[in-house]
Formats: C-alpha cells, structure tokens, sequence
C-alpha cells in the first residue's frame, strides 16, 4: 500500500447516509458523505454518575473499573456502580484547559505486579507537559509511584495533550501526545517530542528497537511524528497494529496506522483548515514523504477514545472500530476489511452528550464516559 501518492480530492455533498445502504470500500484517504445518527441496537443504561469531567477508563480484573477525573482525581467504580473516594497518591496535574488526569491503563501483568499507569499534564512552573506516571494500586491508594516518561519540552498553554496510552504485545507502551496547539511546527522537528506517538519500556527506557535509535539529534523514543493531537488510539487485536484517530482543525481529524518512524504530516499537510479558514500549511493534502491517512472527516468528529471490538453483543459489529465523539457527540462505528475503512455509521446522538471514551468491558459490552461536569459511565446492553 503506497501511502505517498498524491490524492485527488472529489467535491462531495454532505447527505446522511443510510445505516442499511452497500457502500463500497473506500480508499486511502478518501472520506464518505456524513452519515445521520441511527437507532441503536441496544439501550443506553447508566452504570455510574457524579463524575466530573471523567476522560480515560480501565476494567479491573474483578469487574471494577478505574476511571479518571479530568480535575486529578482517580476513581474505582464498584460494580453496583458506586464510586469510591479518590484514589490517594494520584500525581499532582495541570488541571486547566485540556489538562489534568487524562488517561489510565492496566499493566499487562496486573494480576501479578498491580501496577497501573496514569497520563497526565504535568506542571513546571509556568509550563506543562505531557507526562505518564506508574504505581502500584493498593487499598490504601497509589504506592512507589514514579514518573516513567516526560514530554520534552514543557511548553505554555493548556491544550492539545494527546495522551491515550496502549501496550504493545511485546510490552511496550505507545503514548500518543499532541504538539500542544501552538507550537505545532515542532510535530516535524525530531529533537522535540511534541506531536509524537513514543514508545518506551513499561520503566521508561528506550527499546533498542525503536526507528531513531542511535541517530543522533534525534529524540529515541519517538515511533511516528507529524501528529496534531492524537486521543483516540488501539491495538489491533487481530493484527497487534497500533491505529490511532487525532484532531484535526476545521475538518482533518485523522484514522492512522502509525508506522515505525514514519511522517504523517501535521502541519505541512492535511484535510481540513484553521479556525479562521485559512489554509493549513501551504494549504495541500498530499506530499512525498508523508503518509496519507487510512480515513478521514469533514466536518470533525472530534474524536476522543477508542476500541476494537472483538464481543459478540451486538450482531455484525465483530471486528468494527468504535469511536467516541465530542462533537456533535455520538458513538462512531468504523466497519474494517484489510485495513480499510468500508463504512461509517453513528449512533446515541440523541443523548447530546460529549462521549470521551470507549471500551469493551468484560462481560462483551461497549461502555462509554460523557464528558460533562455532571458526567457518566454508561454501557450500550446486549442485543436480544
């Protein structure tokens, strides 16, 4: 699959798209006509309430879920779905803008170490970073907690962290980050962190195996840059491929596989444009050297949290990519064949709340956080 060939852009008219309507594949970079808000197959049921600003979520072993607060707070969700009192030993974080607690992720061996790993903004004075932090989970809260990875430099502002973390098979850790909004010509520059995917160890050093390794100027831990603000990313599970979804500006947001030490783009090229409507960059979407998206949007998603879903709940959606949007709000489904996106649909607008994250729980069902100052776990039921 060449991904450096330049793509002809079609003028297309947004209509809604029937969810029962054959499409077919659609190709490398190509978007498809915005799709309307269907019915669901199942209902929405609350499992949790009273969160405020909740962002990143993970199921424990015993059927417990762990879910951040965007203010700094760190809850453990009962299954009647009552929620303790923040977890103690949380990091201290930048709680302003999009900062603060971000997301949360199990370690791969849990059941045996208890170690969770947190993404934050971290402060420094008058700066902030993004940051990924390590701790032991105990009934007494986070014990020999330890920062593992710092993003380099800590810059002003309070936007654009990125921050979804994913393991890796062989048991690194992918941490997807922003360029932090203005300071988005770094997401080209290899000797700064901003607007990378990195992977590191589970203790933060280096995998010796990383593209960058041993090149001088060039910062090791970075797996793929020309990133804008990625916070939606995913293992494949049938493939062990990292597919990551990032923001774009007016229209641009990105579906991706990142592959080792490769360019995709941000700020040279890309699908949509400012705020102000002006052209991004030199205002073209393709150009040697860089990657084409597998898939993207116009107008934006605003895509927020991610999951491959692998249950049999819902009939035909095995294998489907789902995608929590902020704006309008709603839960997207990418149906996948060969790596390619074959069609888009989208579900639980009429809830007209911001979904900020999505996973797959234990018993095969889809659970998604609202980001609101009031928000919720909420869980999509079996289909019967």
């Amino acid at each position: 699959m060449n991904r450096h060939l330049p793509i002809a852009l079609l003028s297309l008219v947004v209509l809604p798209l029937c969810a029962q309507a054959p499409q077919k594949p659609l190709q490398e970079g190509q978007r498809s006509p915005t799709p309307a808000s269907v019915a669901a197959p199942g209902k929405v049921t609350d499992v949790a309430r009273g969160l405020e600003h909740p962002w990143g979520m993970a199921f424990l072993p015993d059927g417990r879920l762990l879910v951040t607060e965007r203010p700094g707070r760190l809850r453990i969700v009962a299954k009647n779905g009552k929620l303790s009192a923040p977890v103690k030993g949380v990091p201290r974080v930048h709680a302003q803008g999009q900062g603060g607690l971000l997301d949360v992720a199990l370690d791969p061996q849990f059941a045996q170490n208890r170690i969770i790993y947190l993404s934050y903004s971290e402060p420094e004075g008058d700066v902030s970073g993004t940051a990924v932090a390590r701790g032991r989970l105990t009934d007494a809260g986070l014990q020999d907690v330890k920062v593992i990875y710092r993003q380099q430099p800590k810059v002003a502002g309070s936007g654009h962290y990125g921050s979804r973390i994913v393991f890796r098979r062989d048991g690194t850790m992918f941490i997807t980050q922003g360029e932090r909004m203005r300071y988005s010509e770094q997401a080209q520059d290899l000797k700064s962190l901003l607007g990378k995917v990195v992977r590191v160890n589970r203790d933060g050093t280096i995998p010796k195996d990383n593209p960058f390794v041993n090149r001088t100027g060039v910062r090791p831990e970075i797996w793929s840059y020309g990133h804008r603000n990625v916070q939606a990313a995913a293992l494949d599970p049938a493939t062990g491929l990292l597919w990551t979804i990032e923001h774009g500006a007016r229209g641009g947001d990105e579906l991706n596989q990142p592959e080792a030490g490769k360019n995709y783009g941000w700020p040279v090229i890309s699908y949509g444009r400012e705020y102000s409507g002006r052209a991004i960059g030199e205002g073209i979407t393709a150009k040697a050297g860089m990657e084409q998206p597998v898939y993207y949007w116009d107008p934006v998603i605003a895509p927020s949290g991610m999951v491959f879903y692998t249950g049999n709940a819902y009939p035909g959606w095995k294998g489907s990519i789902f995608v929590g949007s902020l704006t309008p709000g709603a839960l997207v489904r990418l149906a996948m064949s060969n790596g390619r996106v074959t069609r888009e649909e989208r579900y639980l607008a009429e809830l007209d709340e911001r979904i900020r994250d999505v996973e797959q729980g234990p018993d095969g069902l889809l659970y998604m956080l609202t980001d609101s100052s009031s928000g919720r776990v909420i869980r999509l039921e079996r289909v019967r």
